[in-house]
């Protein structure tokens, strides 16, 4: 087969997010499997600003051929954020004001361009994740071939017309999750057979448990967030939580943070705080390993990369029962507890932190569930019974 897939953002090195990371897998699973692939994105490599801080062009990365366009400069930018306030605040917004967030969002007419003049020659175009201008406007060029790859979260956004109309247009649909999956028939009416659960390849690693601690002189146990530290993910209920429980109930436990985002810190728990911002790949896992708990609050997952990741270090993880995702996730392996409100948070800590045999059996099962359900052979078998079905 000849694909081509299309997301906001990409980097030789890897640092991007999460729904850019998985549609970047299945991109590479694809060349793997022996097709032809073509990934084509943008210029951009900040999340924030969307400037064209890269070169146009074209490169091929891990057997992909990947095209690199400019993102459109000469969006409204005030314009956008006004409607996307609007939106963000579960207020009425007009077809025509969805449209200006749309044109205004991250577009490339550079992008698009290719893609009319070349689209003909694929067999099939993936497009994701389902929030961006790029993948509202290229998923309308050849709606019959279209796969969308939605990461889709129960939010505002999602009830726009422009993103139902996206939807039904499409000829098909790729999930992370049996709720994903549930959620896009339950919100736009589609085919339950016009949609396929994937995921995404997780490839299992092996490093020392101990690393972690003795590089940032930690001599008590740890708990650990690895993502976005913002107010989407919930952060600020986590660091809120740990203090509390920290004042409750174990002086002595460490909360451990890693990756980017600014949000503010409980004065009481800042003694009991390690922040680290971004680390590397090999530094995040042996972070993991060395955990006691895993803790992943947040409400709008369409997969949990780093949930697995744990899980693939042994760690047992700890997520909010409103995190419909992440708690099938627990469900399916037997590899976490969850929690709604902050008794429960304190009651499932405490069973994580006193009890060694659940520790250790529920990082065992979760262990399991990763490496029987997100081999790459695994993902690629999903993958193309869909594009084939």
């Amino acid at each position: 087969m000849k694909l081509a897939f299309i997301t906001p953002r990409f980097l030789p090195e890897g640092v991007v997010g999460g729904a850019e990371t998985l549609i970047r897998d299945l991109a590479v699973t694809s060349v793997q499997a022996g097709h032809e692939v073509h990934l084509l994105t943008t210029c951009a490599s900040n999340h924030f600003t969307w400037a064209n801080d890269r070169e146009p062009g074209e490169q091929v990365v891990e057997g992909l051929k990947v095209h690199s366009f400019r993102v459109n400069e000469d969006r409204n930018l005030e314009l956008f954020l006004r409607i996307q306030d609007v939106i963000d605040k579960n207020r009425p917004v007009t077809r025509s004001d969805q449209q200006h967030w749309a044109d205004n969002n991250v577009c490339s007419r550079d992008l698009l361009a290719w893609l009319k003049q070349m689209g003909d020659s694929f067999d099939a175009i993936l497009v994701g994740p389902y929030l961006f201008g790029i993948t509202l406007q290229a998923a309308g060029v050849f709606p019959e071939k279209t796969w969308l790859i939605p990461c889709l979260h129960d939010e505002a956004f999602a009830r726009l017309e422009i993103v139902e109309e996206m939807f039904r247009a499409c000829k098909g649909y790729l999930f992370n999750s049996d709720p994903e999956k549930l959620l896009a028939e339950h919100l736009y009416g589609i085919d339950p057979e016009a949609g396929r659960v994937v995921g995404m390849a997780m490839e299992d690693f092996e490093v020392d448990a101990e690393a972690f601690a003795r590089k940032h002189g930690l001599d008590t146990p740890y708990v650990l967030y690895c993502g976005r530290q913002e107010g989407g993910k919930n952060t600020p209920l986590l660091l809120d939580y740990m203090q509390t429980y920290v004042e409750r109930r174990q002086e002595s436990v460490r909360l451990v943070l890693t990756g980017s985002g600014d949000v503010p810190v409980p004065e009481k728990l800042r003694p009991n705080l390690l922040n680290l911002g971004f680390v590397s790949e090999q530094e995040k896992h042996e972070a993991m390993a060395g955990a006691s708990v895993f803790l992943h609050p947040s409400t709008n997952e369409s997969f949990g990369i780093v949930l697995l990741e744990a899980w693939l270090a042994g760690t047992p993880v700890l997520v909010h029962d409103h995190g419909e995702v992440l708690k099938w996730q627990c469900q399916r392996s037997g590899g976490g507890l969850w929690f709604r409100y902050y008794p429960e948070f304190e009651a499932m800590m405490d069973r994580l932190l006193g009890d060694a045999e659940l520790n250790r059996d529920l990082g065992r099962k979760g262990r399991g569930y990763v490496l029987k359900t997100f081999t790459r052979a695994a993902i690629a078998d999903r993958l193309f019974a869909a594009l084939k079905g």
